[in-house]
């Protein structure tokens, strides 16, 4: 019998494979990095042809998207007392003086409220409706599986302008409420959806064990169904999360101020004698750190979702 195996790729093989994932992982990564190191130069570093990649690294990028400062005479800077802080003489050197905070700390805890809410919510709302339809007998449940899947389908710009009139005539335009329940809405269509294949892996005997033992539905559910369904909706949340952390379109139609996220605002970052690039890094480089975290946080459970049902015994 020879010792050939074809499901063992060769040494070749994966080789070969190892060489095409660090090439798509450099590609991938090279523009992250970019807009990394472009939050560490200064305005003219950033801007400059051919494009610096060694540079006298500052956190002015930081200090400006912080800061809401202004142009002052030199002789009135030389009247001010002494900077209290590093953020200060940064802005001092500049020529200017720090006037007070800028709005992307709110717009960032918008971002956070809105795209945890949305993704707690769709999670909870999803997680009821896929084990309604995987574990009850709906009437037409095919027929209304595919409609909250056609929500999905259709494209935002196609029910913007409906939506920014319902929006306004209930008062939800520019409220924490009303762009949560646009996104759980948008969301929850992928939430069922995925659940529910989760769901329906979990063995039916591990409910009706517990329902001999004198468990009540509700109570097989929070206390056997969820646990085994923890990967999947882990896996679920991720994927919601990152739709409401990057959604550009409705945030800009709908909100302008008191519930304004940070993709809009980012853009409209200004500098003395126009773009602010290293600012616009900078915000777009900490606006990556919170989804970052929240999937390596849950990286196990993304994985074995992945492939979860692959492999049946």
């Amino acid at each position: 019998m020879s010792g050939y195996s074809i499901t063992e790729p060769s040494a070749g093989q994966k080789w070969v494979a190892g060489v095409l994932v660090a090439l798509y992982a450099l590609v991938t990564l090279l523009p992250l990095a970019w807009i990394v190191a472009t939050s560490f130069k200064s305005p003219a570093d950033s801007i400059a042809y051919p494009p610096k990649v060694i540079f006298d690294p500052t956190i002015e990028g930081y200090v400006n998207l912080f800061t809401t400062r202004t142009r002052i005479p030199a002789d009135q800077i030389d009247s001010l007392p002494p900077p209290a802080n590093f953020a200060e003489q940064i802005v001092r050197d500049q020529g200017m003086m720090i006037t007070g905070p800028s709005r992307y700390g709110a717009r960032f805890l918008n971002s956070v409220i809105i795209g945890f809410g949305s993704t707690f919510l769709s999670i909870f709302l999803g997680t009821l409706a896929a084990y309604a339809f995987s574990r009850f007998r709906v009437p037409l449940k095919d027929d209304l599986m595919f409609f909250i899947l056609s929500t999905r389908m259709m494209p935002p710009i196609a029910v913007a302008i409906p939506i920014f009139l319902m929006f306004r005539s209930l008062g939800l335009s520019d409220t924490h409420l009303g762009m949560i329940l646009l996104y759980t809405a948008v969301n929850i269509s992928l939430a069922v959806w995925l659940l529910k294949g989760f769901i329906d892996e979990i063995p039916r005997e591990y409910e009706e064990a517990a329902l001999i033992d004198g468990y009540t539905r509700f109570q097989a559910f929070y206390k056997v169904v969820l646990p085994q369904a923890a990967t999947g909706i882990a896996s679920t949340a991720i994927f919601c999360l990152i739709f409401a952390w990057n959604e550009y379109a409705f945030a800009v139609l709908l909100t302008s101020g008191v519930a304004q996220t940070a993709p809009p605002f980012i853009p409209t970052i200004i500098g003395v004698g126009g773009q602010d690039w290293p600012a616009v890094a900078a915000g777009a480089t900490l606006f990556l750190i919170p989804v970052v975290v929240f999937t390596v946080l849950l990286r196990k459970h993304l994985l074995r979702g992945i492939t979860f049902g692959a492999v049946r015994k």
